[in-house]
């Protein structure tokens, strides 16, 4: 089987929008949008619940789903920011802020929008397009661009594109249009303003750069398919004169012959290939090259619509979305794309092109062919443009530099190596070598613009060389290429010799790299004091930890004596806080308390430390004057005492701030202390603490601390201060009596009336006992709470009438009620009263408490000057006019006159006040204030209905009237006779009777209602004639008493006749309602009662007869169809001359099979009407009643029949004569032909398919004639049948039904040759042949496997037992598991052994392979090695080892074994460990075990250390050494006397103890040579004492002498080193003690001399350049 070639696209797809729960209904054009390669979004109803899911291609993990309600939602191409729509209404929202960037509403619908760029939406209306930059504020609104062309109306948007410059537009529609998809394009130009009209379906625009271009061409390409073929279109727009021009290009676009309907629907352009992404509606690709229109690919990549797609910018290819909500990727693939384009050797320019356009692998061998060849025969410019634009730029190398430099300069032209560098530089930039060889003649011309241009645009590649370079010319320059190129140590040395100090750190932090900065940080402070503290503090502050040792840097500070930049350092380095810092924050602290206070005063202010020695710094600030400083860090009560009592200069808001660290009684005692000292000077102090702290402290023991010093200013400023927000009655009260105590008057009074929390009475006797010269206080504490009566017998008793006369005057006049009281309790003099009263401002008096104070003691009269005084000054008050009220009913001063005409007074209370003593005067006053209940239950009591009937006549109170004619009322009926009898009577006002009637109708009492009716209209009054009474008599006597309402409708004329007749027929009075009809001659209505409510149509048919009206004629016709007497109720219409009811006449007569009534009726109404159903029912009944020559005449003259439903009719009843008639009048050939099968007309009938051309005529003929065996006939219908695929399954089982086999191959091998063949018949051919001709199956999978639904037929094959061809589709459907399986299960007629190693490679399921394996294991064992070589590189060797060793077959597969011994595998080692043992090679088995170490070496050595072969035991000694075991390797050497094997096992183990006794055992076993040996292999191991002793001992000193003479030399050459080193240290010592004792302690040296100077300002560095 051939290898399947590779494919120049990948083809991916990255995830499926269901697993996000989304629905399939979700999933659509209008529902999903994909802007970017970076967001999907998909808006969701569910029913009313909607919501926006965002699904993030990039991280999945990050979908969102937002409730939101919109029209249409699009993600923005990289951020998160959202733009909704919702009806005209648009939105933009960034979701990450949660803020609303946008918001307008349009004055048209939105039909389309998208965006267009990273700032702007383009939106399409119906009529215009739009562009919106959401992110400038100064554009509120959409900004219009173009207008719509005609050609895109009754289109449906499908895409909007810009290109790059937003110089042209293109909006794409479609349209359906004569049974296809017409695409409708409008490309806009911005400058020139114009529009063109385009038919297209998919457009695009794209930049290219062309040969020997200066600039970008601007393309644009578009793609249609028309009725005549479909066309790929890339032209120019927008051509630049300095370009060449570009080449319109028109090719031809493939599609299927299957694909009838299938036309393009998206179009991208890889900007990096230069390639355009076609997509078509049924799922294909098509790939081409945008510069010259080659068709480079196409297949399909999906079986569903592709409805979205955009750019995928990460692999320059083409992202989409399907209605299955897979989300698709295509892109080129690097490594296959040149390698298939070389395939054809037409495409091998375009092969190259692409290569060099987008540095592709595959085609370099050509181009260095041809490069060769260019340069070999001279043309070297053409050589260098090759060598420029080589892909990944392999042929840009020094050997290619050298070239050009050797070849001769064309004449009058520039050289041939600046030739080269100009297109490169063209190009993009250069490399390192090009770049080096560019600069050298740049430079030597002093060109450095040049230099400076090409950095800027990154045309060279920075190096190192490079730097060097141009050091030697610019510095600067030579910085800038370090940076670039990221040579650290240079980079820090250019930076120390421009002086740019403070740039050195960031970038050694950005890069990595660590130079000496201590060396470094000393210098620049010597040099440059304010620097090096700005770089010590950038030292110390590093993110990572301190790049120094910050008591280095203080040491380097204050050896010169910088107090303040060792400060500043140290603020700096310990800004942390941490506690490991505790030394230095001392240190820090106590350097400036010595030696600048303010300073650390500043420092401790910040508190910026906590860890310092607390203690140690309060001594220092004390004895420094920082008395404040000193307090907050003394722990001491004794030193914070003295602290605070000793100094006078302590802030008070500082020092009430530093109680808050004390406690309770530490404050309370600094406190007394302070006062004690100087209670004058302290005092205020004292006071602010208690003030702030009063909660804390406690009020009770702070009043008891300002007591015990006798101090009332004390506690009457701290008690104001607590006054207004404690709720503690005895600290109100402690702060009256010292506010009293200081004569602080007002400060009392506001007190007693604003404070709510003192206790009255003991504040009152407070003052009762204090003899107040001011009774203010007093006043105001009885007046709040009530206790006026006190008051005023205090104040009376005291004979204080002032106070008195000030309180009701001005403090509180409404308390005058309670004051006359009391003046009266205490037998005051009335003229007093009364001159006090009249003191008083009278509007300010509660008159009513006034007159209950007063009327409680009956001295009510006393107030009538008074009463009198304040009505006469326009005081309108209620009470005032009660109180009068009340004197003059009393004294009989006519009241009725009064209560008649005054209107102020309270009904309610002065009719309360008259009940008992006048009723009348009561009932009057209730009747002016209309107190309803009052007056009918006083009216009642006292028999007064007369009165009360004439109110409530005149009241009109709907709600009164229903209360005094409840049945519960027992004054009711003695109301109802007096309302009879007068005040209905009397009434002239047409609205009191009708609210009168109406509460009886309400009040359900209708015989009184009758009576009352029948006085007013039947007796003459002036509302006899009132129709609205006449009604609701009739009305009420049809409720309450039926036998009386023939009589009123005889005697009354003025009544409305409809409505009357309408409540009669609803009560069941039929007769009384026929009566008021005749009546006013409603003849209509009339026989409308005898039909529907008497039921008697033949009184209707008589009623009909005497009046003889068409409308009555209608009525009864109708209502003798309903009783289903057709014949009279037709003649009835006929006699009415109505064919408005036609509908239900053909309906019912239809029916009942009233056909020739109904032709009659029907021709009655074409006098008038030219209905459709008139005439298509007339038609109808002429065919069943076979009257066919009439229904020709009909169907001959002018009609608006609807012929093919009546045809549809006369087919379904049978009736196929005549259905021949109506088909053939109006030329429907599908029907004719349906019916022409019945009539067995078949010839006949196939001419009508053939000219109807419907599936389903022919469907239904082919079925009539496989039934009649008219097989030539049905082969003609099939063929029309089988290309329309959903039919196909049909057909085909309808000829296995019938069992014609050979007719349905016939028909479907005729079929593959028609134009429109699908899937479908190669599919259903190749299944018929696996079940009716198995022998012709293979033949046809060879031919059409590419066009058949191959899993189908897979089913088919396997049904049909037929092996080799199933495995065939297996492998060309990609199924390889299936394919292996089944060739194993079926090996007798199906095994292939190549086949089935290329079949076994590409399977995906892994247990496969073993199943192969014991498959090749049981029946073909000799090829099991080849099978396994195959597979090695994909099985688990581990696994196949277990799975041999089961079965005890290990030696087969030994070469397999030794050839993945490579992979260090254990079980793999162990099992040739265990083959080589029993095949006893040790020479394989040593190799094995030395160069492969993964196994178990205790064990392997444990069991070769057995073996009967002494290598084999050699092998396990050298295992044990490998593995450090040191004994047991030397044991088994000796074992078997191998002593080199054993000297050099101890020499390696590097231990004293092995080889002394290894040593040991040679010297007792007499070996001499062995112990020489030793000697030389451990000589570093072995102790000379140990083999002195041994020597002397046995005897050996001359074969030890050479190791003791070695030994011996060595030690003295020690010696001789350690006297040189330390003579070389004591005159170091002595060099370094005469420095120090002649140089001064104090460097009292100017700082301009205090060091060698550097022109650059600091000492040179071992920075890694060696330059200078």
């Amino acid at each position: 089987m051939a290898p399947q070639q590779p494919l120049p696209i990948a083809f991916q797809e990255l995830l499926t929008l269901s697993k996000f729960d989304i629905q399939q209904q979700s999933i659509g054009f209008n529902s999903c949008t994909l802007e970017s390669d970076h967001y999907v979004c998909v808006r969701e109803q569910n029913g009313d619940a909607a919501q926006v899911i965002i699904v993030d291609l990039h991280n999945t993990e990050k979908t969102i789903k937002r409730t939101i309600k919109a029209d249409s939602a699009i993600m923005h191409w990289s951020k998160m920011i959202i733009a909704l729509k919702a009806q005209r209404t648009l939105q933009i929202f960034n979701l990450e802020a949660k803020e609303k960037l946008k918001s307008h509403n349009m004055h048209e619908d939105v039909v389309f929008w998208k965006w267009i760029s990273e700032r702007s939406l383009g939106l399409i209306t119906d009529t215009s397009v739009y562009h919106w930059d959401v992110t400038d504020p100064n554009q509120a609104a959409p900004v219009k661009v173009f207008d719509r062309h005609v050609n895109l109306q009754a289109c449906q948007i499908i895409n909007y594109r810009v290109n790059s410059s937003e110089k042209w537009m293109v909006v794409v529609g479609i349209s359906q249009q004569q049974g296809r998809v017409v695409g409708s394009m409008q490309l806009y130009s911005r400058d020139r303003g114009i529009s063109q009209a385009i038919e297209g379906h998919a457009a695009a625009f794209a930049d290219i750069r062309l040969d020997d271009a200066s600039s970008d061409t601007h393309l644009f390409t578009f793609a249609v398919r028309t009725a005549t073929g479909a066309k790929l279109h890339v032209v120019e727009v927008d051509h630049q004169a300095s370009n060449p021009a570009f080449q319109k290009k028109t090719v031809d676009v493939y599609f299927p012959t299957e694909a009838t309907n299938d036309f393009p629907v998206a179009m991208q352009v890889s900007s990096r290939f230069s390639i355009i992404y076609l997509v078509t509606k049924y799922g294909f690709i098509h790939l081409y090259d945008l510069e010259t229109g080659t068709c480079i690919f196409m297949n399909r990549i999906s079986s569903d619509t592709i409805f979205i797609t955009a750019p995928h910018d990460s692999i320059s290819g083409i992202i989409g979305v399907n209605r299955k909500g897979q989300v698709l990727s295509v892109g080129v693939d690097e490594n296959n794309i040149i390698p298939y384009l070389l395939q054809n050797p037409a495409n091998a320019g375009l092969a190259v092109k692409l290569a060099s356009r987008a540095g592709l692998a595959g085609a370099d061998d050509l181009l260095s062919n041809q490069f060769d060849q260019l340069y070999a025969q001279g043309k070297f410019i053409d050589a260098a443009k090759i060598a420029a634009t080589s892909p990944r730029g392999f042929l840009r190398t020094p050997q290619t530099i050298e070239k050009f430099k050797s070849a001769p300069n064309p004449p009058a032209q520039l050289s041939v190596i600046l030739q080269y560098f100009s297109m490169l530089l063209d190009k993009g930039g250069l490399n390192k070598y090009e770049s080096l060889e560019l600069i050298k003649p740049v430079l030597a011309q002093n060109r450095k613009n040049l230099l400076e241009k090409w950095l800027k645009e990154n045309k060279l590649e920075c190096s190192e060389e490079l730097g060097d370079l141009v050091r030697q010319h610019d510095i600067g320059l030579a910085l800038s290429i370090y940076l670039r190129a990221g040579i650290p140590h240079k980079v820090v040395a250019a930076f120390a010799e421009t002086g740019q100090f403070e740039k050195i750190l960031p970038y050694a932090r950005k890069v990595g790299y660590n130079p000496d900065y201590a060396s470094l940080l000393q210098n620049i402070v010597r040099i440059n004091p304010e620097k090096g503290a700005e770089f010590a503090g950038q030292l110390a502050n590093e993110e990572g930890g301190a790049l120094v040792d910050i008591d280095r840097v203080v040491d380097v500070f204050l050896s010169q004596n910088m107090i303040q930049q060792a400060t500043a350092f140290l603020l700096d380095a310990l800004k942390d806080n941490r506690e490991d810092q505790a030394a230095l924050q001392t240190r820090l602290l106590e350097m400036n308390l010595l030696n600048a206070p303010q300073v650390a005063d500043a420092i401790l202010l910040e508190r910026m430390f906590s860890h310092y020695d607390k203690n140690r710094i309060a001594t220092l600030s004390e004895q420094a004057g920082l008395h404040q400083r000193a307090l907050e860090h003394y722990d001491d009560p004794a030193a914070i005492k003295r602290v605070l009592v000793n100094t006078t200069v302590l802030p008070p808001e500082w020092v009430v701030e530093f109680f808050g660290r004390l406690s309770v009684d530490q404050s309370l005692d600094c406190m007394r202390e302070m006062l004690r000292a100087n209670i004058r000077q302290h005092l205020p102090v004292v006071i602010q603490i208690a003030t702030k702290y009063s909660d804390l402290l406690g009020a009770p023991r702070l009043i008891e601390l300002f007591e015990s010093y006798k101090t009332p200013e004390g506690l009457f400023y701290y008690l104001g201060s607590i006054v207004n927000l404690s709720e503690d009655s005895e600290v109100v009260f402690k702060y009256i009596q010292a506010a009293t105590k200081l004569q602080k008057f007002g400060e009392v009074e506001r007190i007693c009336r604003d404070n709510n929390f003192y206790n009255p009475e003991k504040v009152k006797n407070f003052f009762k006992e204090a003899k107040l010269s001011e009774q203010t206080p007093l006043v105001l504490v009885c007046d709040r709470f009530n206790f006026i009566h006190d008051l005023v017998l205090y104040l009376y008793q005291n004979q204080l009438w002032q106070p008195i006369e000030v309180y009701v005057q001005k403090i509180n006049p409404s308390r005058t009620p309670a004051v006359i009281g009391g003046l009266l309790d205490v037998d005051c003099d009335e003229t007093v009263i009364k001159k006090l009263l009249a003191s008083v401002d009278s509007s300010r008096i509660p008159i009513d408490e006034l007159v209950q104070e007063v009327e409680q003691r009956n001295r009510l009269k006393l107030l009538l000057p008074f009463l009198e005084a304040t009505l006469n000054s326009n005081v309108q008050q209620t009470a005032v006019y009660n109180a009068l009220a009340k004197i003059y009913i009393d004294s009989n001063n006519n009241p009725e006159k009064f209560l008649k005409e005054n209107d102020q007074y309270d009904s309610l209370i002065v009719g309360k006040y008259c009940e008992k003593r006048d009723p009348y005067l009561a009932f009057i006053a209730y009747q002016k204030g209309q107190n309803d209940v009052e007056l009918v239950r006083i009216t009642n009591e006292n028999s007064m209905f007369k009165q009360q009937a004439r109110y409530l006549v005149k009241r009109r109170d709907a709600e009164l009237w229903t209360f005094v004619l409840n049945p519960s009322n027992l004054y009711r009926r003695s109301l109802i006779d007096q309302v009879v009898a007068t005040a209905v009577p009397e009434a002239s006002d047409p609205e009191d009777v009708s609210i009168a009637v109406q509460s009886f109708l309400q009040n359900d009492l209708p015989s009184e209602l009758i009576e009352l009716l029948e006085k007013i209209i039947l007796e003459p009054s002036a509302f006899s004639d009132n129709s609205t009474l006449q009604n609701l008599l009739i009305l009420t006597a049809i409720k309450a008493d039926k036998g009386r309402v023939m009589n009123y409708i005889h005697r009354l004329n003025n009544f409305d006749g409809p409505d009357i007749a309408n409540v009669a027929i609803e009560s069941g009075l039929f007769e009384e309602a026929f009566e008021v009809y005749k009546k006013i001659d409603a003849h209509a209505d009339a026989v409308n009662v005898l039909i529907e409510h008497i039921v008697s149509i033949d009184r209707a048919f008589a009623y009909a007869d005497r009046v003889d009206l068409p409308e009555v004629w209608s009525r009864l016709g109708k209502a003798q169809l309903d009783g289903l007497r057709i014949t009279d109720s037709i003649d009835s219409y006929i006699r009415a001359n109505d064919p408005s009811n036609f509908a239900e006449v053909i309906e019912m007569s239809t029916r009942a099979g009233k056909f020739d009534d109904l032709i009659k009726y029907l021709q009655m109404c074409r006098k008038t009407l030219r209905e459709p159903p008139v005439d298509s029912s007339l038609a109808i009944c002429f065919a069943r009643v076979d009257k066919l020559h009439d229904l020709e005449d009909f169907l001959n003259v002018s009609n608006v029949a609807d012929i093919e439903d009546c045809g549809d009719k006369a087919y379904e009843e049978g009736l196929h004569r005549a259905a021949k008639v109506f088909f053939t009048n109006i030329s429907n050939w599908a029907k004719l032909a349906s019916t022409l099968v019945y009539l067995e007309e078949y010839q006949n009938a196939v001419e009508c398919a053939r000219k109807a051309n419907s599936t389903k005529v022919w469907k239904q003929v082919n079925e009539a004639c496989v039934a009649k065996k008219e097989f030539r006939l049905a082969q003609i219908c099939g063929l029309n049948l089988i290309v329309h695929a959903e039919e196909l399954h049909d057909l085909v089982k309808q000829y296995e039904r019938n069992g014609y086999f050979d007719e349905l191959i016939s028909l479907l091998e005729s079929g593959l040759g028609l134009e429109r063949a699908h899937m479908g018949m190669f599919t259903e051919l190749g299944i018929a042949l696996t079940k009716y001709r198995p022998d012709r199956v293979m033949e046809h999978l060879k031919i059409f496997w590419g066009r058949i639904n191959i899993p189908k037929v897979i089913r088919a094959c396997d049904q049909a037992h037929l092996w080799p061809e199933l495995i065939f589709l297996y492998c060309h459907y990609d199924e390889w598991d299936n394919a292996a399986l089944t060739m194993m299960d079926k090996a007798a007629d199906a095994w292939e052994h190549q086949s089935f190693k290329d079949i076994i490679v590409k399977v995906a399921n892994l247990e496969i392979y073993y199943r192969a394996l014991n498959f090749y294991l049981q029946e073909q064992p000799s090829l099991l090695t080849d099978l396994l070589s195959a597979l090695s590189p994909r099985i688990d060797v581990t696994r196949v080892v277990k799975m041999f060793q089961k079965s005890d077959n290990i030696p087969l597969i030994k070469p397999f074994l030794l050839n993945v011994q490579s992979q260090n595998n254990k079980v793999v080692n162990q099992a040739i460990n265990d083959l080589l043992i029993e095949e006893e090679d040790y020479k394989t088995l040593s190799d094995s075990v030395e160069n492969y170490d993964n196994y178990d070496p205790v064990e392997l050595a444990q069991r070769l250390e057995k073996h009967g072969l002494v290598f084999f035991r050699q092998i396990a000694a050298n295992i044990y050494r490998k593995h450090k075991r040191w004994e047991q390797s030397i044991s088994l050497s000796k074992q078997d006397r191998l002593f080199k094997d054993a000297i050099e096992t101890a020499a390696v183990s590097n231990k004293q103890d092995i080889v002394e006794e290894l040593i040991q055992y040679f010297v007792d076993i007499g070996s001499r040579e062995c112990y020489v040996a030793m000697l030389y292999a451990c000589y570093d191991l072995i102790q000379l004492d140990v083999i002195m002793e041994l020597s002397w001992r046995h005897g050996l000193h001359d074969y030890t002498m050479p190791f003791m003479i070695n030994s011996m030399r060595q030690q003295s050459n020690k010696m001789a080193a350690l006297e040189k080193d330390n003579e070389e240290r004591k005159a170091k010592e002595v060099v370094q003690q005469q420095v120090e004792d002649t140089t001064p302690i104090i460097n009292t040296g100017l700082l301009l001399t205090a060091g060698p100077s550097y022109s650059n300002g600091i000492a040179p560095q071992n920075s890694g350049y060696r330059g200078f």
